[in-house]
């Protein structure tokens, strides 16, 4: 479990320092990605109120399905959607014209969410032995095939199989404890 759900848990459970240290680390950034979408950092930093505001009195559920950041950045991104839609009954902008936008900026997200997945793996990556770190990075970083990597590594393709399967496994048990939740390893 990320900071931002275990202070978010602690807010739902009368903690007001649970919400200052999600507000404390989430509302820069936050702010900045909903410019991305608004084009108007005052319009943001309304937005990341709005946020914060809708976190403390509606109280949402949150899953850890995705990171803590994830979840509050959609909420974000679904409020900017809303004043853009607002905006544009008000204004001769066409919705196509916002929806394309929105469906940029959702190919931002995703590209954000992937960088942000990059993060963990690497940081867990660098918490493995460095023979496990070295085969992980030849085969999925610089996309040698086994026999390649077992080439530079001096191991016989059965050394390989057992040091792949158990690098997979150190990593795999590093991004549990940092609570990742991941597709495909």
């Amino acid at each position: 479990m990320d900071n931002g759900a275990s202070s978010y848990r602690r807010f739902l459970d009368g903690d007001d320092e649970g919400l200052a240290e999600i507000v404390r680390n989430y509302s820069d950034g936050l702010i900045l990605y909903l410019n991305g979408i608004v084009n108007n950092i005052s319009v943001a930093e309304e937005l990341m109120e709005e946020c914060f505001f809708k976190i403390i009195t509606k109280k949402p559920r949150f899953t850890a399905r995705y990171s803590f950041k994830t979840w509050l950045y959609t909420i974000g991104r679904n409020l900017a959607i809303d004043h853009l839609r607002r905006r544009a009954k008000l204004a001769d902008t066409s919705f196509e014209d916002l929806v394309n936008s929105v469906q940029d900026e959702f190919e931002l997200e995703k590209l954000y969410v992937a960088e942000e997945h990059k993060i963990h793996v690497h940081r867990a990556l660098k918490k493995l032995n460095v023979e496990y770190r070295q085969i992980l990075w030849l085969l999925y970083f610089e996309g040698l095939s086994n026999a390649e990597a077992s080439v530079i590594m001096k191991k016989s393709s059965r050394q390989m199989k057992n040091l792949v399967y158990r690098a997979k496994s150190a990593l795999k048990s590093e991004l549990d404890k940092e609570g990742f939740v991941y597709e495909e390893l």
